[in-house]
């Protein structure tokens, strides 16, 4: 057990994997991930549990304050199973966290609780065609008039969308104030004005698209928070979400290293099997090495978050750039290893290749990583131990 970890978190592990092994490795490879199969994953989640870990106590949720490592846990238990599975699993967290942190009693009472159970799906809509890593230039409009805001623009890359029963949507209320005068908003799917305008074929596919907020009118008490809070709440939650991903990447790693042992085990070339060959060897010694300092990277600032350490920020984004680099080179020896059989369509590693791609660019691509950290560092006068 790793000394960041609790028994229950182990506990949390050991159940997950359990039922990672028994729903998704039989079928994980082989279903088409159409909506119909994000919307099982998701109510599968939220029967067995797995969704109320995303959510506070009061609400449907397991603990009075959610925790960085039971995500990281459950996520990277998931992606080692299926990354479609894991994708449901942190979008429906990514929706609910800001209401859950933000909201008023009412928007939590309502929202929540059917997002901890699964009968309701989230979704998390900030990015646009031109606002992706520069977020402090979204477009999107809300125009408050008569106890109404009247939300207009385009957000693009949006998981969920399609699928979502709401979505949480940031526009600017003061585009004069840039950053500061960013809002958040909860609109729910069925709003006339909230249009899916197209749905986005990805290397790793699950459900995402464009929306279109075309004259979307909501009433003011869809509003999170106060106005221009609508860039604090994405960043309080894209903080505590930014580890769990690498927890993702660890999960498709730690597959990749399964695969890759089991092949060369199973795989003879010269009358031996790989396993004999000191190059295979290596590349296994230099894959599982790489996979054990991201797992630690990870769930060392996941407990910093849990713990309220002041370098959290800081541990997040070196755990995100580490974990999701490392993963890329552990997937692509994997598939080396199996060679021509590693490209074959419909194979566990040329899954596990398309999938890990995308880890590297959402919530803060490696170049901002790299820019938060360096901030970090040079706004101290050194890593706090």
């Amino acid at each position: 057990m790793l000394p960041f970890f609790d028994q229950d978190h182990a506990q949390l592990r050991a159940r997950v994997r359990q039922w990672v092994e028994k729903n998704l490795f039989s079928n994980g490879g082989e279903e088409q991930p159409t909506d119909d199969v994000a919307r099982r994953l998701v109510r599968q989640l939220g029967n067995e549990g797995f969704l109320s870990y995303g959510l506070p106590k009061k609400f449907g949720g397991i603990r009075t304050k959610v925790q960085a490592r039971d995500l990281c846990v459950i996520r990277e238990e998931l992606a080692r199973g299926w990354l479609l599975a894991d994708t449901m699993f942190a979008v429906q967290g990514l929706g609910g966290y800001p209401i859950a942190f933000f909201g008023t009693e009412q928007q939590k009472q309502r929202y929540l609780p059917p997002f901890a159970k699964g009968t309701a799906i989230a979704a998390f809509a900030l990015t646009e065609p031109e606002a992706g890593s520069d977020v402090a230039a979204l477009k999107s409009r809300a125009l408050r008039r008569n106890g109404e805001y009247i939300l207009t623009g385009n957000k693009r890359f949006i998981s969920n969308a399609g699928i979502a029963d709401s979505y949480v949507v940031f526009a600017s209320t003061a585009p004069e104030l840039e950053a500061k005068g960013i809002s958040a908003f909860v609109v729910d799917a069925s709003n006339p004005g909230l249009i899916v305008k197209k749905r986005i074929q990805v290397i790793s596919p699950h459900p995402i698209g464009m929306i279109a907020l075309e004259e979307c009118v909501i009433p003011e008490s869809s509003l999170l928070g106060n106005q221009g809070d609508g860039l604090k709440i994405a960043l309080v939650t894209l903080d505590l979400f930014r580890c769990t991903v690498g927890a993702a990447a660890v999960g498709l790693a730690q597959r990749a290293l399964e695969e890759a042992v089991d092949y060369s085990r199973k795989r003879h070339q010269f009358d031996r099997p790989l396993t004999e060959f000191q190059a295979i060897q290596f590349k296994l010694a230099e894959m599982a090495t790489k996979l054990e300092a991201a797992r630690l990277l990870v769930y060392e600032a996941a407990w910093a978050h849990d713990s309220g350490d002041g370098g959290a920020k800081l541990r997040s984004s070196m755990a995100k750039l580490f974990a999701t680099e490392a993963a890329q080179g552990i997937v692509d020896e994997a598939l080396q290893i199996h060679g021509g059989m590693g490209v074959v369509v419909g194979s566990v590693v040329e899954r596990l290749y398309r999938d890990v791609r995308a880890l590297r660019i959402y919530e803060g691509t490696s170049e901002i990583q790299k820019i938060v950290i360096a901030r970090e560092l040079l706004r101290k006068p050194r890593i706090e131990d």
